[in-house]
């Protein structure tokens, strides 16, 4: 299934984002476009198994500012799977550098389209091999 362009975009955003939040001295508005993209019933569940709520998410987002200074996230390989309604599922692999150091990621999503276009309500993330 070929991925919708604005699909894409959406989904680099958000890592875009949370890297310049957790890199960066990033002012507010960078961590405001990231609480906004989540759907007020978003629900991750982590690489170890946890089951995180949007508030929670949220909470550690904000508190990890400038935390990891020139964190880069990188998406690829960003396939939609289902669309349906008001409902999309996709799966991408997302990458952080950190200098040397490399962390992939296999991660599927749902997102919900809205008036003012997508949110994200579930993401699960698992190790992806190096």
């Amino acid at each position: 299934m070929a991925v919708d362009p604005d699909l894409a975009d959406v989904v680099a955003a958000l890592h875009w984002d949370l890297a310049e939040w957790m890199g960066a001295d990033a002012p507010p508005k960078v961590f405001d476009r990231f609480a906004n993209a989540l759907d007020e019933q978003f629900a991750a569940v982590t690489t170890v198994g946890q089951v995180v709520d949007r508030d929670t998410l949220l909470a550690g987002v904000w508190s990890a500012r400038n935390t990891q200074p020139g964190l880069e996230i990188e998406v690829s390989d960003i396939e939609e799977l289902a669309r349906g309604g008001t409902v999309v599922g996709v799966r991408f692999t997302a990458e952080n550098q950190l200098g040397d150091a490399r962390t992939r990621r296999l991660v599927t999503a749902i997102l919900i389209i809205a008036d003012h276009g997508y949110l994200w309500r579930s993401v699960h993330e698992t190790p992806a091999a190096e």
